[in-house]
């Protein structure tokens, strides 16, 4: 293998397994001299990809741990194993990595080969995976299509479904995707509108980026906050329950969504109650899916308010304990 660069992405590719390869190993794979080899281990290292050297008759080379994540190459199945991943957990809000997920099955697909794409596609049309059913389903592909969008940055056109069945058609310059425990949101300067909106990705439709490009504007708020405080005036009601627990035993999502709810009084209070936490909030999520959330937490917990809430635990017990 003649060609320097090439053989370095080979030289790269090998070492990303989870092994140790001999000097002379390496030479045979790559067809060139244990001098060579040695060399490239340098350019290598040169390059910021940390290489280490072992002596001896069992010595060789592995690439360990460094500062930072040096580029993966992947062959074609561990692309495939790794997009069609990443699009199933995008689909479902995952808890802790879901714009991480988003961001990154955006950049695996911007540069997957058309036959490593179509055999993604093929494999997810094909399987169904064991998630809850009770969220909104989100297409992976319109995910990605905005996550690609907002890093642009390009302005976005697509058909959008209000919540009263209203339909129209969407020009935004879109800002970030937010992930609400079971539901996307897509906060966006509309420009017929001429303001801020929150949109719900499940009711997006024919997403696709213009092309043309634009100076982002600056939102006047976090973006989880601008679409907490959207959510808060819309259909929500008061949460409050106890948890046989301390606050740094809940989950982030609840951390979260207590501590954050300044104007609608959210909060944590530790020991407020037999030695607990009481956590108080708002939720526009349906009672039957946010009692499933609070007991996913594996923790104990008494429901305070409201009484939809209190009567959904009771209804999920039953259920549980039939089955």
């Amino acid at each position: 293998m003649t060609d320097t660069p090439a053989r370095l992405l080979s030289l790269l590719s090998l070492l990303q397994t989870p092994r140790e390869w001999p000097g002379s190993e390496l030479a045979e794979r790559l067809r060139v001299s244990p001098r060579t080899i040695r060399r490239d281990i340098e350019r290598l290292r040169e390059l910021g990809y940390p290489v280490e050297a072992t002596l001896g008759a069992e010595g060789g080379y592995r690439l360990v741990a460094g500062a930072a994540m040096p580029p993966l190459l992947l062959d074609d199945e561990e692309a495939v194993a790794i997009a069609v991943g990443l699009r199933a957990g995008a689909g479902h809000a995952i808890e802790g990595v879901e714009e991480a997920s988003v961001r990154a099955l955006a950049k695996l697909e911007q540069v997957l080969p058309s036959r490593l794409r179509h055999r993604v596609g093929a494999l997810q049309s094909a399987t169904v995976a064991l998630t809850r059913g009770d969220g909104p389903s989100v297409d992976p592909g319109t995910l990605t299509t905005i996550a690609s969008a907002v890093a642009g940055p390009e302005r976005l056109r697509f058909a959008y479904e209000a919540g009263d069945g209203a339909r129209s058609r969407r020009l935004v310059e879109p800002y970030r995707l937010v992930s609400a425990g079971s539901r996307w949101y897509l906060v966006a300067y509309d420009l017929e509108r001429g303001d801020w909106r929150t949109f719900r990705v499940d009711r997006v439709g024919e997403a696709f980026a213009t092309g043309a490009r634009f100076a982002p504007r600056e939102l006047p708020m976090d973006a989880r906050e601008f679409v907490r405080r959207g959510l808060r005036g819309r259909q929500t009601y008061a949460v409050e329950v106890t948890f046989a627990a301390g606050p740094a035993e809940l989950p982030e999502w609840l951390r979260e969504a207590a501590v954050a709810d300044a104007d609608g009084g959210g909060a944590v209070d530790d020991g407020a109650v037999d030695d607990g936490t009481r956590v108080r909030f708002d939720s526009g999520d349906a009672p039957e899916w946010l009692v499933a959330r609070l007991a996913l937490t594996g923790l104990p917990f008494t429901v305070q308010a409201p009484a939809a809430l209190s009567a959904a635990a009771h209804a999920l017990a039953e259920r549980l304990a039939r089955a």
